[in-house]
C-alpha cells in the first residue's frame, strides 16, 4: 500500500483548548472541559459549577480516557470542597461515573485523602478544599511527566523490536492528549516514532460504536502532521493479511493483577489477530492502571452502555429521529448488545508499557514488581 501522504518526522506540535483546566472567575472555581462528543467538526468547552455536572460530562464521554479520568476525578472533588457541596457524596457520585475505569477511582480518593487529613489538621473547610485542588493538579503534572516516559520507553521497544524504523502502527480507540495531562498513552509512543522519523504509518481503526478513532485520533493525529489512515474495525484483519501492520499499540482502562487488560471494545480481537499474524501487541498505560485488587480478568467490572449508542448514529450535526436523539441505523425497538471494554488475556500481550518501563513477558509476579518500584520511586 503507498504511502503517499507519509511525511516523516514533521512535528505541527498543535496549540488549542486544553483537555481540562480548573479556573476561577469571580463568580466561583470551575473546571472546564474540551468537549469530546463535539469533535471534531467543532472545539467547544463545558463549564463544570459542581461535581453532579462532572459526572454527567464522564457519562456522557464529554471527557474520557484513563489517565484523564483520574485527573478529573481529583479536580471533582476539590471543585465540590471549593463549592462548598458535600465532599463525601461528591466522591462517591464521581467514583461511580465509569466502574471499568480504575484511575477515576483513584484520582477522586486521592482527593479526597488530601481534604480530609487537611481538614482533620486545620478543622478548616477553606484550607481542605485547597489541598484538595494542590493534589489535583500535583496528579495533573504527575500525568504529563507520566506520558513522556511512557513515550520514551515504547518507542525504544518499538525500535528493539523493529530495528531500522519505518514503523506501521495500528491503534484502537483514542490515546492521544485528549485523554492525558500530556501527549497521551499508545498514541504519544506513536508521537515519538513521528518526530524522530521512524513512523511510516499510523493506521487508526474507526472504533465502534462512538467512533473515538475516527472522531478523535484522526484529528489528533492530522494536527500533529502524522501519517494517518483510517479503517473500519472490521477490515482489520484483511490488513493483518497483506503485512501492512508491523505492531498494535492500545491504550488500558485498568490492569488486573495477572496482566488482563480492559480496554475499549475491540481490542481483544485485535490481540487475537496479532497473536495469529506474529505481530507484536503492546499496551501502553500508566502505573496507575495496574490494580492489584483485581485478581485477573474475570474479576473486572465491564461497563454496559445504552443500545442506541449502537443502533443510532450520534453527531451534533444530526437530525434527532431515533430515541437516543440520534438518526437511527436500525429498526426501532432493536436490542443492542453494547459493552464498552472487552479483556485481553495477558498470554496475548507482548508488552506492557508503563512510565517505569515495560513488562514483557507479562507476569503476575513482574507486574507486582513493578508496583513496588513505582511505589518506591518518589514524586517529585
Amino acid at each position: 500500500m503507498a504511502d503517499q501522504q507519509a511525511r516523516p518526522g514533521e512535528d505541527k506540535r498543535p496549540s488549542g483548548i486544553p483537555v481540562i483546566r480548573w479556573e476561577e472567575p469571580p463568580e466561583g472555581p470551575v473546571l472546564i472541559l474540551l468537549d469530546q462528543t463535539r469533535l471534531p467538526s467543532e472545539e467547544v468547552e463545558l463549564v463544570c459549577t459542581d461535581a453532579s455536572a462532572l459526572v454527567e460530562a464522564i457519562r456522557s464521554l464529554a471527557v474520557r480516557g484513563a489517565p484523564v479520568l483520574g485527573i478529573a476525578g481529583a479536580y471533582g472533588v476539590a471543585l465540590a470542597a471549593a463549592r462548598g457541596f458535600d465532599v463525601d457524596e461528591a466522591a462517591e457520585a464521581l467514583e461511580s461515573a465509569r466502574p471499568t475505569a480504575v484511575n477515576l477511582s483513584l484520582g477522586v480518593r486521592r482527593g479526597l485523602a488530601a481534604y480530609r487529613d487537611a481538614l482533620a489538621a486545620t478543622g478548616d473547610p477553606t484550607a481542605a478544599a485547597t489541598a484538595a485542588l494542590a493534589s489535583a493538579q500535583a496528579l495533573h503534572r504527575e500525568d504529563a511527566e507520566a506520558s513522556a516516559r511512557m513515550a520514551a520507553h515504547g518507542l525504544a521497544l518499538l525500535d528493539e523490536l523493529m530495528p531500522g524504523g519505518g514503523h506501521r502502527v495500528l491503534t484502537h480507540c483514542n490515546t492521544g492528549a485528549l485523554v492525558s495531562g500530556g501527549e497521551g498513552t499508545a498514541f504519544a509512543v506513536a508521537l515519538a516514532a513521528h518526530r524522530v522519523g521512524r513512523l511510516r504509518r499510523l493506521w487508526v481503526d474507526e472504533t465502534r460504536p462512538l467512533l473515538q478513532g475516527a472522531r478523535l485520533t484522526a484529528w489528533e493525529a492530522a494536527r500533529s502532521g502524522m501519517a494517518y489512515t483510517l479503517l473500519t474495525d472490521s477490515a482489520a484483519g484483511s490488513l493483518f493479511a497483506a503485512g501492512e501492520v508491523d505492531a498494535v499499540l492500545i491504550g488500558a482502562d485498568r490492569i488486573a493483577a495477572d496482566g488482563s487488560v480492559a480496554n475499549k471494545v475491540g481490542s481483544y480481537p485485535l490481540a487475537v489477530l496479532a497473536r495469529y499474524h506474529h505481530v507484536p501487541f503492546i499496551v501502553v498505560a500508566p502505573v496507575t492502571t495496574i490494580d492489584p485488587d483485581t485478581p485477573d480478568g474475570a474479576s473486572i467490572e465491564v461497563e454496559q452502555r445504552p443500545g442506541f449508542e449502537v443502533t443510532e448514529i450520534l453527531t451534533p450535526q444530526a437530525t434527532a429521529m431515533g430515541g437516543g436523539g440520534g438518526v437511527p441505523l436500525a429498526p426501532l425497538g432493536t436490542q443492542a448488545y453494547n459493552p464498552a471494554f472487552d479483556v485481553t488475556p495477558p498470554e496475548l500481550l507482548t508488552a506492557i508499557v508503563t512510565e517505569e518501563g515495560a513488562v514483557s513477558p507479562v507476569t503476575p509476579e513482574a507486574l507486582a514488581a513493578l508496583c513496588a518500584k513505582a511505589r518506591a520511586t518518589p514524586v517529585v
